[in-house]
């Protein structure tokens, strides 16, 4: 609890003249103290950290030899003692806190430079156990910036090897650091230390939950955070007056799009990386080999084939139109037979996503098509299962959350509702205009024939709206597709409209109360109708 309401005088300029210096990450930290050294600061140091600075021929006094209290328990307690924290915390314009560092000996530490044990690195590593993982949970690391960065009015505080060069800009030039820049490295400070603590937070609460099942990831805990560390500014967001940017997510999982490789191109735009989440997202739904085509968010093409060249020829072939400008996903290797067709005269992409590309499928990417020099390629590497998660969306004072539904069905017991049966040769087409409808955004309709994407309805207001686009963009390829909705049809004009384009098979949740009208309509026209009792809602 506080007790101290004492008023200070803090000075804008505070000069460095002792350091302490304890880093996981040596980046940068030869330089680094090489221009403090050359400021006149004395440094302190620990472990690892005053062994490295040793080897440099750099002079760092041991903080166990200052402190009198050796490290102990394998490094757990190195420096947690009062006469660091003493010289951390020490308000220099207060005479009290002056009258106490003279009694007990105790130094000012004008700049504390500290990054954290890497917890976040170890628990994305395959096959690490909860032991190795508790060990990489940094306690006096966090708690010697937590002092300083209190304490900014006297004590600059360095996090991250990316603050160096302002640090050292001011030391070289006045000698000291200004308050601008102490309050600054303060605020990244304990940004730092939030999400460091939220990640280790995330880690001991998945340890409980053990989410292998959905029923697990609903259990939501009482609170929740969601600690992310900055990847890179953007140019802009969706519209160029807004300012964005791209952060991570703590661990590592294979095959993420953030940690995807850019092999080509101009960098990500804000709408890129939406649109590339939700080509990957979708086409890694597929175990034949697949691919889709995305615009603004929605597929305009998608199809499965024997070889990842037909299979994108057919998602292509999809809406032409609007894949001009698209943005492709593959999941299996983009090869040279792919990029052939990736190539042709007429069509512009402006990403391709896949685990990977041949080395052949990038000469010709790179040198072949007109848009070669800017179209992004990222290669995610091979990915598992999609992990069972929660999904965030941000309304007006809160967030919703919610387990995303980006799972296999849980429930194949598909019933045919209709007297007519379904013919087993359109099952393959069913399942994959089920797979596909979920992607839409809601009011959702697909059309798909010999496992392509022939006809989208998306974002409708209403269902039979949605019906009418899905046909209109199949054109005469509606004859003989089978049609899914994301949600059930609340009267039976749906399905006629869908007779009058040859549609001979739909695939929906049910649920309505018009449900019988809705069978009898599908009766009627001789129709075999599925019921998944699964909706697929996207807004």
């Amino acid at each position: 609890m506080a007790h101290s309401n004492t008023t200070y005088e803090v000075p804008d300029l505070c000069s460095i003249k002792r350091a302490i210096i304890s880093v996981s990450d040596k980046t940068g930290l030869e330089t680094f103290a090489r221009a403090l050294v050359a400021a006149g600061v004395e440094l302190y140091s620990t472990g690892g950290t005053r062994k490295y600075l040793s080897d440099l021929g750099l002079v760092a006094k041991d903080v166990a030899d200052y402190t009198g209290f050796p490290e102990v328990m394998d490094g757990r307690v190195k420096t947690l003692h009062p006469k660091i924290f003493g010289g951390i915390l020490a308000r220099r314009t207060v005479s009290a806190d002056r009258e106490a560092m003279e009694t007990h000996a105790i130094a000012a530490f004008d700049l504390v430079v500290v990054n954290l044990y890497p917890f976040e690195a170890t628990i994305a590593k395959e096959g690490v156990t909860a032991a190795e993982a508790i060990e990489q949970i940094d306690i006096g690391g966090p708690s010697l910036i937590r002092a300083a960065a209190k304490n900014h009015a006297f004590v600059a505080v360095a996090t991250s090897p990316s603050q160096y060069d302002r640090i050292i800009d001011q030391v070289s030039s006045m000698a000291g650091t200004n308050f601008s820049l102490r309050r600054q490295l303060a605020a990244e400070c304990f940004a730092e230390t939030a999400r460091y603590d939220s990640s280790i937070a995330q880690y001991m609460s998945q340890q409980l939950e053990s989410a292998t099942r959905l029923e697990d990831a609903a259990a939501f805990p009482a609170s929740m955070t969601i600690p992310m560390q900055l990847v890179t500014t953007l140019r802009y967001g969706e519209n160029p007056h807004q300012l964005a940017a791209l952060y991570r997510l703590p661990g590592k999982q294979p095959g993420t799009l953030v940690d995807a490789e850019q092999l080509n191109g101009k960098e990500l735009s804000f709408n890129n990386l939406l649109d590339l989440d939700a080509a990957f997202s979708m086409v890694r739904c597929f175990t034949k080999p697949s691919c889709v085509v995305i615009k603004h968010n929605n597929p305009c093409g998608a199809a499965s084939a024997h070889k990842p060249s037909f299979a994108c020829r057919k998602a292509l072939a999809g809406d032409p139109l609007s894949a001009f400008g698209g943005i492709l996903g593959f999941n299996g290797t983009v090869d040279e037979e792919t990029a052939e067709v990736l190539s042709e005269p007429g069509l512009f992409l402006e990403a391709i996503v896949a685990p990977a590309f041949t080395a052949g499928a990038l000469e010709i990417l790179k040198t072949k098509p007109k848009w070669r020099e800017n179209v992004r390629l990222m290669a995610t590497g091979d990915y598992g299962p999609q992990a069972i998660e929660r999904n965030f969306k941000l309304i007006s004072g809160g967030a919703l959350v919610q387990v995303a539904d980006n799972q296999p069905p849980t429930n194949l017991n598909w019933t045919t509702v209709t007297e007519v049966a379904v013919a087993d040769e359109l099952w393959d087409d069913i399942a994959f205009g089920w797979e596909m409808v979920r992607h839409v955004k809601s009011n959702a309709i697909v059309l798909a024939r010999d496992a392509a994407l022939v006809g989208v309805g998306a974002g409708q207001m209403s269902r039979v709206d949605s019906v009418e686009i899905a046909i209109e963009k199949a054109g005469d390829r509606s004859h003989g597709s089978i049609l899914a909705s994301d949600a059930f049809f609340p009267f039976p004009d749906s399905i006629q409209r869908a007779a009058q384009a040859g549609i001979i098979a739909i695939i929906q949740p049910g649920g309505s109360k018009k449900d019988p009208e809705v069978i009898a309509a599908c009766n009627e026209h001789r129709i075999p109708m599925i019921f998944t009792g699964q909706r697929h809602f996207r807004h």
